[in-house]
């Protein structure tokens, strides 16, 4: 049985804490990027189908305003809700779903390795993910691990050791 999705930020804490880590101070993130990776394969209830991109991941990188301008890197996994939303009447054409995210949010110290993390050319993992839960999943992890590799400014992040973190499910904007 599925948890439902509103569960999904206390499945990847128990995803973190079984990979030895505390969500609220992560301080390795190969291991935070295991849990993710295991959390993204666990089915949830509440959310539209696969075939219309009801559940997707992406990693993201760079500086916020929201975040003070630290230098973040960001797992995270969304979900088009199908049971929130504006739908007055079930036969409504333009009837969107909500969109919420599972965040884990990685913040670092500044460092020459990313000084210049806002002019690379990419900030994500080229766009989020759908493939379905299963084979197709692992591969599409793998192939974004092995992009963020080719990332030096990223794939610096990923070996550093964060100074702060954060994981929260909140409306995708």
């Amino acid at each position: 049985m599925a948890a439902h999705w509103q569960n999904s930020p206390e499945l990847f804490a128990l995803a973190l804490r079984r990979h030895g880590l505390d969500p609220d101070a992560i301080d390795d993130v190969a291991r935070a990027w295991s849990a993710f990776q295991e959390f993204v394969q666990v089915p949830v209830d509440g959310i539209e189908p696969a075939e219309d991109d009801g559940d997707g991941f992406i990693v993201q990188w760079g500086r916020w305003g929201w975040n003070d301008d630290r230098p973040a890197l960001v797992f995270t996994r969304q979900f088009a809700v199908r049971d929130e939303g504006d739908q007055d009447d079930e036969d409504d054409e333009f009837w969107q779903p909500q969109r919420w995210e599972v965040e884990l949010e990685l913040f670092f110290a500044d460092s020459p390795a990313w000084a210049d993390l806002d002019d690379m050319a990419w900030a994500d993992s080229r766009g989020f993910d759908f493939d379905p839960i299963g084979h197709e999943r692992a591969a599409a992890l793998t192939r974004i691990a092995t992009f963020v590799e080719t990332l030096p400014q990223v794939s610096a992040m990923w070996r550093a050791i964060p100074a702060s973190s954060a994981l929260g499910l909140e409306r995708a904007d």
